[in-house]
């Protein structure tokens, strides 16, 4: 025979359940980070890649600012804003006509093709006041060498690399 637990019991767990289940605020709200960018047309990228059709590259640049502000968002304090301007782009890898005629239209990913993105920031306080501000160039040389946290996503290169910029950036433990 078991001893059925006290209400007492009862209580305590059922507030702990409770507790824990309960969401909590852990950043800022989806809003509060916005990404814009220069003309794409004149980014390192569309230099090296002519045959890139304008909407092609918006659709990469639209999922790279999507992923930027969910992770800004995620770690940015809940009452403070961030603008990101993002001013140019060198996507991993790069194009080896030489190969032969269809590999010229083939993006192979190589180390000496790493991912580059230069941006712009603003960080503002609930007031209105700049927190944080500047100019970033965000390169990864060995990102070959680290494990694929996106396996399947062609942006995965660039999308690790702002996944760092983020952390280091935004962190609390990050200078001031």
């Amino acid at each position: 025979m078991t001893a059925m637990p006290s209400r007492w019991a009862l209580l305590i767990a059922t507030a702990l359940l409770v507790a824990c289940a309960a969401p909590r605020p852990t950043g800022a709200p989806p809003g509060a980070v916005s990404v814009s960018w220069s003309d794409p047309a004149r980014f390192s990228e569309a230099r090296e890649n002519r045959r890139e059709t304008p909407a092609a590259r918006e659709a990469w640049l639209s999922a790279l600012a999507r992923h930027l502000a969910e992770k800004a968002a995620a770690v940015l304090p809940m009452d403070e804003k961030l603008e990101v301007r993002i001013t140019d782009v060198q996507r991993a890898g790069g194009f080896e006509p030489w190969r032969g005629p269809q590999a010229g239209e083939v993006r192979i990913v190589r180390d000496i093709y790493p991912p580059r993105i230069t941006l712009e920031f603003k960080q503002l306080a609930a007031d209105g006041r700049v927190v944080k501000q500047g100019r970033r160039d965000l390169r990864d040389a060995g990102f070959l060498m680290r494990p694929a946290l996106y396996p399947s996503d062609p942006l995965g290169h660039e999308k690790v690399l702002l996944d760092d910029w983020v952390r280091r950036e935004f962190s609390r433990s990050a200078p001031q």
